[in-house]
């Protein structure tokens, strides 16, 4: 069996805006933006523990297909374009013995902007409604508590993932059934191109993770993912 190997370079906050700029790069168009889609990818990559690296080379590996077709039709114009070839390099990597875990670098934050984010999320969800009290006061307490988390922010990030769960779930509730069959739709035709890229367990997670980021934007929520403290 192989021996198995921490990525220990993997900058484990700046997760998104890696790849978010290596897929510019590679794209060679610095203002391009990415899609709710991609992001809601991205997303469904981080929670998965899919390495950084795997990422980066599924990307490159993408682009060198592309670019070697002799009809290459429409400019690539999503990362879900990439998705097949991350799914390939993420098994490469693990078969192997890489680890699927990382060993965070300093965040690229201070405990301060912690304190603040943690403060403005919860001053957001209560002037939202009443209904996000529960949550608001959980990030209240670890506000409180905010030296000790910092300290170990891998158990910070479980704790406001399960938060932002039951903060959908209160936001999936006030929506009507035609406001999610919009959703819906939205996926469908962004998701239409790709498809034949994905696995079902991919796809499923994808369509989970677009429908809870719409539902989140739309109802005006903040995200509390410390991948989201800038």
């Amino acid at each position: 069996m192989a021996a198995e190997q921490e990525l220990s370079s993997w900058n484990y906050f700046n997760y998104f805006t890696e790849i978010e700029e290596h897929f510019q790069r590679v794209r060679g168009s610095g203002l391009f933006l990415l899609s709710p889609l991609d992001w809601a990818l991205i997303e469904t990559w981080k929670n998965s523990e899919i390495p950084l690296e795997a990422v980066l080379r599924g990307i490159d590996a993408a682009f060198e297909k592309w670019h070697a077709k002799k009809v290459k039709g429409r400019m690539v114009n999503s990362i879900a374009y990439c998705a097949q070839a991350v799914h390939e390099e993420a098994q490469a990597m693990a078969g192997g013995g890489v680890l699927r875990k990382h060993t965070p670098a300093k965040p690229p934050f201070e405990l301060e902007d912690l304190r603040q984010y943690l403060q403005a999320n919860a001053l957001a969800l209560r002037e939202k409604s009443p209904a996000y009290e529960e949550v608001a006061a959980a990030l209240d307490r670890i506000h409180g508590e905010a030296e000790q988390h910092y300290r170990e922010l891998e158990q910070l990030e479980q704790r406001l993932t399960v938060l932002e769960e039951k903060m959908s779930a209160i936001a999936r509730s006030a929506r009507s059934d035609e406001e999610l069959l919009e959703a819906r739709k939205q996926l469908d035709a962004s998701l239409r191109p790709y498809r034949s890229k994905m696995t079902a367990d991919q796809l499923a997670m994808l369509e989970r993770q677009f429908l809870e980021k719409s539902l989140l934007e739309k109802a005006g929520l903040p995200r509390l993912s410390l991948f989201y403290l800038h």
